[in-house]
């Protein structure tokens, strides 16, 4: 697939993550200065509203032709979050996810047309970045969960979930509607994926109540739609990976675009200076070491989420060379080493912030 070729658009949710001081500090900046006019617009109307769901802060932001659209488009945006994590977040018991982890190695499980649109491509980027994206790293991941208090699992306890990350092991029977995982134990975990693909589908019904224009952000991954009432995109700030208090690499602005970035600050402990954050590397069951964070910049926001996470696995070189192969997808990788890479056609867009 190169930049000529168009993607597929595939559809829309979510997992229990704490939000990311640092995202949240960006998203208030977001919320509070980057729309002072609005406030005496007449017309269009605007309202900003949050919520929490999916184990994190949800804020939705409608422009509309009166107060009463844009209320009504927020709140069925919102609405249309929580379905979605009813059907697949893995902290519900009763959710498809969940219920397909439970029958992993006894039976197919009956799925509807979200869970399987979610998985399929949840496949599709893991062929995309070379396996760096992977929807059944879950063991892997809960191994390293125990050690919530900073002790590092051994080698034995990782390899024992090497068996259960098989992607060939996922069997998604469209005619059938059902999925089957082959070996009990198998657990898919779409929280690398699930809030954008969630964050596409509030926002297209924000549009079908009437929106103009509007921003979906669910943690760190934000959809946009439309522009400002006086005509300006959405801005949005990149995270500096190493700095505190809301400082930014830089700022973009979107336009019917949606944004997600992975980042090593948002989840670690460190230990005799070395830090263990939460995006594994499926080869070696460990942290990532070639990215500190990855910003993807695409057409959907289950797109950008992703391949933000599958990119930082792979690291500057390989990941970059594959974001200019995408067509609609543009990138920002911080590499280990601190240096940032911008791809072609986000040169010209990204705003550099001086650094103090």
């Amino acid at each position: 697939m190169n930049k000529d070729e168009r993607h597929p658009h595939p559809s829309p949710l979510p997992e229990g993550e704490g939000v990311s001081l640092r995202i949240f500090l960006i998203l208030l900046t977001l919320w509070f200065v980057c729309w002072p006019v609005w406030g005496h617009a007449a017309s269009p109307h605007v309202v900003k509203r949050a919520q929490m769901h999916m184990g994190t802060l949800v804020f939705l932001t409608a422009v509309a032709p009166d107060k009463s659209l844009a209320n009504d488009a927020i709140e069925r945006g919102f609405v249309e979050i929580h379905r979605l994590e009813q059907i697949l977040s893995t902290w519900i018991p009763n959710s498809e996810i969940s219920r397909i982890n439970a029958a992993a190695g006894q039976r197919a499980v009956k799925a509807g047309q979200e869970t399987m649109e979610l998985l399929e491509h949840s496949l599709e980027m893991a062929r995309l970045t070379e396996g760096g994206f992977n929807i059944a790293i879950g063991p892997a991941v809960e191994v390293w969960n125990v050690s919530r208090e900073g002790r590092i699992p051994s080698p034995e306890e990782l390899e024992a979930t090497r068996p259960l990350m098989d992607l060939s092991s996922i069997h998604i029977d469209a005619k059938a509607g059902t999925v089957y995982l082959a070996k009990a134990g198998m657990r898919v975990d779409i929280g690398g994926i699930g809030k954008g693909y969630a964050a596409d589908f509030a926002a297209s019904v924000m549009r079908e109540a009437g929106a103009l224009a509007g921003v979906v952000a669910i943690s760190g991954d934000i959809k946009t739609f439309g522009r400002m009432p006086d005509g300006q995109r959405f801005m949005f700030g990149i995270q500096h990976p190493r700095k505190e208090n809301g400082i930014t690499i830089g700022q973009l602005e979107l336009e019917d675009e949606a944004v997600s970035t992975a980042g090593d600050y948002q989840r670690y402990f460190e230990k005799a200076g070395i830090r263990y954050h939460h995006i594994l590397d499926p080869q070696t069951l460990q942290p990532a070491r070639r990215s500190q964070s990855v910003t993807i910049v695409a057409e959907t926001g289950v797109l950008a989420d992703g391949l933000d996470t599958g990119i930082f696995v792979m690291g500057p070189e390989k990941g970059m060379a594959l974001i200019e192969r995408l067509s609609g997808v543009e990138g920002v990788i911080v590499g280990a080493d601190d240096t940032v890479s911008v791809s072609s056609g986000l040169r010209n867009r990204l705003q550099l912030s001086p650094q103090p």
